[in-house]
């Protein structure tokens, strides 16, 4: 069975390990910014972080067959205020005409930008790569636990979400786009750009140059990785955008990956989710569903089957169980639909 629980400090060492993979600014291979994370996600998930600007909400996925942990997910409630922006590129397509030549082209320009305006982030998220591709579609899992959670606890989120897509990166951990542009400006390698951000982004706000720049005279190489994912990122955003996420023209100014954006009470899975009364046994389980409890062993979050029967919830011992719960407790319950593959399955194996 797979768990999805709240990051503890015994996670440190496995986190560690996956944020070397990748080049998230939202799970950073530096221990210490880590170790600051999972304390604040503590903090977050028992009510201690009181100001939207240090809520952090950092899930891990537990393969309870072996306890050891197989992934990790994040989403934070607040990521810009007053003095603390956050920054981005705005990509717009300009349109230039010469009536003496009856010509005209159209070209690529990137702003530099900044938002103190205080939208939520989902962020962080990562699979132990002998996991990707398993049949309880865990990755789809560790994505949607966050959109899941918030519908449990809008409160605690900004009216708009967004999410950071990785850019293409080299992998002598490089990005072609910062080369030739970024770092004309801010004489620090893409890595070490990226874990300065980190502690402080005064340093793009102050070196990064205002005005458009016309994407057209970078090399190819560069200007095509704008607005583009990693091939890794592409099933995440995949995901995203069936619940409603879009791009609205902002880039990371580190690697030129797209930020997508939706409002929060419009996203499919937030709007699913509610609360119910928990009823253990009870038969058959024929539906699919996110469920969750925040009881004596803290957040514990699984992906079952269930019967839903209007305010009640009927889960099978082991699986109330794995969230801590006893008949007549509250859960949080999202429905989802049976993967497709698993669903013709089952259809073939009833003909």
């Amino acid at each position: 069975m797979f768990v999805i629980r709240p990051a503890a400090a015994e996670d440190l060492p496995t986190l560690l390990k996956f944020a070397r993979m990748v080049h998230f600014i939202n799970l950073p291979a530096d221990r210490d910014a880590l170790s600051a994370k999972i304390v604040r996600s503590r903090r977050s998930f028992s009510g201690e972080a009181e100001d939207a600007r240090e809520r952090e909400f950092m899930f891990v996925l537990e393969d309870t067959s072996t306890g050891n942990v197989i992934g990790t997910s994040a989403i934070i409630s607040c990521i810009s205020w007053p003095g603390h922006p956050h920054t981005f590129l705005h990509v717009r397509r300009k349109s230039l005409f010469s009536q003496d030549l009856q010509t005209g082209q159209v070209h690529l320009t990137l702003e530099f930008g900044t938002d103190e305006s205080g939208p939520s982030e989902l962020g962080g998220l990562i699979l132990a790569p002998g996991y990707r591709g398993h049949a309880e579609r865990l990755g789809a899992f560790l994505s949607l636990v966050r959109l899941h959670f918030l519908g449990l606890h809008r409160e605690h989120f900004a009216e708009q979400v967004i999410a950071e897509l990785m850019g293409a990166v080299t992998p002598d951990s490089r990005n072609l786009l910062w080369e030739y542009l970024g770092r004309r400006f801010i004489n620090l390698s893409y890595k070490e750009a990226d874990l300065f951000c980190q502690h402080s982004k005064e340093f793009i706000t102050s070196l990064f140059p205002r005005g458009e720049i016309y994407a057209s005279l970078l090399p190819p190489e560069a200007r095509n990785l704008i607005g583009r994912v990693g091939e890794e990122t592409r099933p995440a955003k995949k995901m995203l955008e069936e619940q409603g996420f879009r791009f609205e023209d902002h880039v990371d100014p580190f690697d030129g990956g797209p930020y997508i954006s939706a409002r929060r009470d419009e996203i499919p899975i937030v709007q699913a989710t509610r609360n119910a009364t928990l009823e253990v046994g009870g038969g058959d389980h024929p539906e699919t569903a996110f469920i969750s409890c925040d009881g004596e062993l803290g957040y514990r979050a699984v992906r079952c089957s269930c019967r839903l029967e209007g305010d009640r919830v009927h889960l099978g011992p082991e699986h109330a169980a794995a969230i801590g719960a006893e008949s007549g407790a509250v859960i949080g319950v999202t429905p989802v639909k049976p993967h497709r593959t698993r669903q013709r399955r089952a259809e073939a194996a009833s003909a």
